[in-house]
């Protein structure tokens, strides 16, 4: 098929399962950098080392702060609520409006463990309870997003976090929507600091500011490395990579709407991966003009254009099952089905970060709106990575309580299974209780 006379340089291809010749543009673009690593590196050793004192000092040299001592960068509550308080009243609205849908949605995945309690007085179960303390990191600067707050603290706060630290280079001022926004979630400490140097501080915590238990939150390529070194000693939620759409779509899609979602996705890096993957050659040949006429009015239309340009592709299937076996192959972050029944072929697909059904909803109502978080999976990971969620801030521990009669029941299978892995110590652990009489402190179920 022909690129026509459209101006955006996006590709059209004919395909079908197994997809061979597009398994070389599965990539995204590469974040491989061994100069940014090394000096990510330094800056995470400096501030581990040095503590507020680097801090402070990277504070200054990269994010244009001011401050003194590192406690002059956090943020009071006061100064949270106030700022919640001088919003607008729409835009207040909406904000709380967007909370409450990402706080009942993220309601719905609380885990409660269990204790299985036996005849014999033996117990298991499996605890769960919240992380103490955990780190968000929000972009700054031009970049400020209060939908990325909601989206990290309010699972945070559902699962029952006590501390959620948020860190965020803004040293000519916060941004007063994304400090509403942090008050609205619940954040318990803010400081104005942002950068590799706030990874390291939250990881390894400085005189001001405690370490955390996991860090969480989009950032930079620096951030995203900062993150990916720090991993080990905390959790974290993902080393993102670009943004990613793929849009299926059969002959009902409208090519303006399909324009536009591919166009949200594009603006955003010119790293960022669009696709569409549709059974229709009429819309494959309309797409690339809807393209041109509503990127004559996007400001970041440069971005986009270098973005669809670079990982843009449409894609011609025979079918609805070809575009699914494509869907699968890309994983992609946001999954579009614009088609007639959008349901039953999310059915058919098992990679995605989050399916959009149909074409009253587009990615923004997820991006914003909708309830289900918005950080999700990318690169392909959603072959095996699920979105952010409340289960991200928990952790379980497994609880054993052992009869003497199941010991004694058990035992022998037990030594067995040590011995047949060379290990004396395991198996004499259980060996020498056996000839020992029951002792007290049996865990038994509460009769009371």
């Amino acid at each position: 098929m022909a690129q026509g006379s459209s101006e955006v340089g996006i590709r059209i291809k004919r395909a079908q399962p197994p997809f061979t010749e597009l398994r070389a543009m599965m990539r995204a673009a590469s974040t491989s950098d061994p100069e940014l690593s090394s000096r990510v590196s330094a800056i995470l050793q400096t501030v581990a080392k040095d503590g507020d004192a680097a801090l402070i000092r990277l504070a200054r040299e990269l994010d244009g702060a001011t401050e003194e001592r590192v406690a002059d960068l956090r943020v009071s509550r006061e100064e949270l609520a106030r700022a919640a308080d001088a919003l607008p009243d729409p835009v207040r609205a909406a904000l709380e409006g967007a909370a409450r849908n990402v706080r009942r949605f993220h309601e719905r995945q609380l885990e409660r463990g269990f204790l299985d309690f036996f005849p014999d007085g033996s117990v298991l179960g499996q605890r769960v309870l919240p992380l103490r303390r955990v780190g968000v990191y929000v972009p700054g600067g031009r970049a400020s997003y209060p939908s990325s707050v909601l989206m990290n603290v309010i699972p945070a706060r559902v699962a029952g976090v006590d501390e959620i630290v948020m860190v965020s280079p803004t040293p000519d001022g916060a941004n007063p929507v994304v400090l509403a926004a942090a008050h609205l979630a619940g954040v318990t400490e803010l400081y104005r600091v942002g950068g590799a140097h706030a990874v390291a501080a939250l990881a390894y915590g400085t005189d001001t500011i405690a370490p955390v238990d996991k860090i969480v939150g989009p950032g930079n390529r620096w951030v995203a490395e900062a993150k990916r070194q720090v991993f080990g000693r905390v959790d974290i939620d993902m080393v993102a990579g670009p943004s990613e759409i793929l849009v299926i779509a059969d002959e009902t899609a409208d090519p303006v709407h399909v324009a536009a979602d591919l166009i949200g996705q594009a603006e955003h890096d010119p790293d960022a991966i669009a696709w569409l993957v549709t059974t229709s050659e009429g819309l494959a040949a309309a797409v690339p003009d809807a393209l041109d006429r509503l990127l004559i009015a996007n400001p970041r239309a440069e971005i986009a254009r270098a973005a669809l340009a670079a990982y843009g592709l449409i894609l011609v299937v025979p079918d609805l099952a070809a575009a699914a076996a494509a869907a699968d192959l890309r994983a992609p972050e946001h999954l579009e089905l614009l088609v007639r029944e959008p349901l039953a072929l999310a059915g058919k697909i098992r990679n995605a970060g989050a399916i959009f059904l149909g074409s009253h909803s587009p990615e923004p109502v997820g991006d914003y709106f909708a309830g289900p978080n918005h950080v999700l999976p990318t690169g392909g990971t959603a072959r095996w990575a699920s979105p952010l969620g409340v289960y991200d801030f928990l952790k379980r521990t497994s609880l054993i309580g052992y009869s003497a009669e199941r010991l004694q029941q058990d035992a022998a299978d037990v030594i067995r299974l040590a011995e047949a892995e060379g290990l004396h110590g395991h198996a004499e652990a259980v060996r020498v209780r056996l000839a020992a009489s029951p002792r007290e402190g049996t865990p038994t179920k509460d009769r009371s």
